[in-house]
C-alpha cells in the first residue's frame, strides 16, 4: 500500500506536465514536417517525385472536385473535348492539360476572387482515365489494349503484350495522350542489361506504344545454318549475311549466287560474285531488308535452276536470328 502511494506522485506529475504543455506544440512533436520532407525528396536524386511526375488531365477524364467543409461543392465532372469543367459558383473552368496539383490550385484561386471562400482546400481526384490502357502494338505477340493505370514504364506496356516477336526492331515509338503531335522515339535492346532508356520510359494511360520491325535478311541453299537474320542498326552486307549463316558448305556453287530482291513488289533476281567477295577481289554488296541470298549447291544442276517462288517459300519458313 506504501508503495502505491509513493507511485501516485510521480503519476501526477507526468500528466500534468503533458496537460501543462500547449496542444499546438504537442502536435507539432508528432506530425512530420511535411516541407522538409519535400525539400528531402528534391535534393535526392532518384526521388518519387522526380521520376514520377503527375497525370495530366485529359479530355473525357471524370473527376471528383470537393472543397473541405464544403459538402454542396462536392460534383463528379467529366472533362469536355476543350478540356473545360463546369463548377458551382465559378462556372467553365479549364483544366486540360493541368496536373492535378495545378488544377487544385487555379480552382481554389477563382473562388477567392469571386469571394466566395477565403481560403479554400480544394481537392481533385482522377476518378477515371478516359483511355484507360496502354495500346500496345507493332512487333509484339499480343498487340491490343492493356488496362496499365497510373504511370508505367514501357517495359511493362511490352511485358503485358507477351513481349516482342522475333522480327521486332531496335525502337520503340511512344505516343502521350496528353502531346500526340510529339512522338518519343526510345531504343530497346535486347541485351542481357537492356536499354535503360527504352525500360525507363514512362507511359501513361491513353498512350500508345509501337515496337518497330527490323529489317530481316534471308540466307537460304547451301549454307550451314539457313535463317532469316536481323539487320542490327538497318545495315547489313552479303558477307556478313553469309557469316550469320555460319559460311556456305563445300558442296555450294558460289558462282551461282543470287541475290533475290523484290522491286514494286516483284521479286528480281542480281548475281552475286560470292566467290569473289569471298576472296576479297569483288566489292561487298550492300543488302536490304527482306533480300533473299540464295546460295545453290552444286551437286545438281537443278539445285541452281530452283524458281523464285520456291525460294521465297524456304525463306518464309525459316527461323529468325539475331547477332
Amino acid at each position: 500500500m506504501l508503495y502505491q502511494l509513493m507511485k501516485l506522485p510521480i503519476i501526477t506529475l507526468v500528466v500534468s506536465s503533458m496537460l501543462a504543455q500547449p496542444a499546438s506544440l504537442a502536435f507539432a512533436q508528432v506530425k512530420p514536417d511535411a516541407n522538409s520532407r519535400a525539400s528531402q525528396q528534391q535534393s535526392e536524386p532518384g526521388s518519387p517525385s522526380q521520376q514520377m511526375p503527375e497525370v495530366s488531365i485529359g479530355a473525357g477524364d471524370l473527376l471528383e472536385v470537393s472543397v473541405l467543409g464544403a459538402q454542396d461543392f462536392t460534383k463528379q465532372i467529366r472533362v469536355s473535348s476543350t478540356g473545360d469543367i463546369s463548377l458551382p459558383l465559378i462556372g467553365a473552368i479549364r483544366v486540360g492539360g493541368l496536373s492535378t496539383t495545378a488544377a487544385e490550385q487555379l480552382v481554389a484561386k477563382r473562388l477567392v476572387e469571386g469571394g466566395f471562400f477565403s481560403d479554400p482546400q480544394v481537392s481533385i481526384f482522377e476518378k477515371e482515365y478516359a483511355t484507360q490502357g496502354v495500346s500496345v502494338l507493332g512487333e509484339v505477340l499480343k498487340p491490343g489494349i492493356y488496362p496499365l493505370l497510373g504511370r508505367r514504364s514501357v517495359f511493362d506496356a511490352i511485358s503485358a503484350a507477351g513481349g516482342t516477336t522475333p522480327r521486332a526492331g531496335n525502337e520503340i515509338t511512344i505516343t502521350h495522350r496528353d502531346s500526340p503531335n510529339k512522338p518519343e522515339t526510345v531504343a530497346l535492346s535486347y541485351a542481357s542489361a537492356g536499354s535503360k532508356a527504352g525500360v525507363n520510359a514512362q507511359v501513361m494511360p491513353g498512350d500508345t506504344v509501337v515496337v518497330s520491325k527490323a529489317g530481316i535478311v534471308y540466307v537460304v541453299g547451301d549454307v550451314a545454318k539457313p535463317g532469316g537474320f536481323v539487320m542490327e542498326n538497318s545495315t547489313m552486307t552479303v558477307l556478313q549475311a553469309v557469316a550469320m549463316a555460319q559460311g556456305a558448305n563445300q558442296t555450294a556453287a558460289l558462282n551461282g549466287a543470287k541475290l533475290i530482291r523484290k522491286v514494286e513488289n516483284k521479286p528480281q533476281e542480281i548475281a552475286i560474285p560470292l566467290k569473289e567477295i569471298l576472296a576479297a577481289k569483288s566489292p561487298d554488296l550492300s543488302l536490304q531488308p527482306e533480300d533473299i541470298v540464295f546460295v545453290p549447291n552444286s551437286a545438281g544442276k537443278s539445285a541452281a535452276r530452283r524458281g523464285l517462288e520456291a525460294v521465297l517459300q524456304t525463306a518464309t519458313g525459316l527461323a529468325i536470328y539475331r547477332r
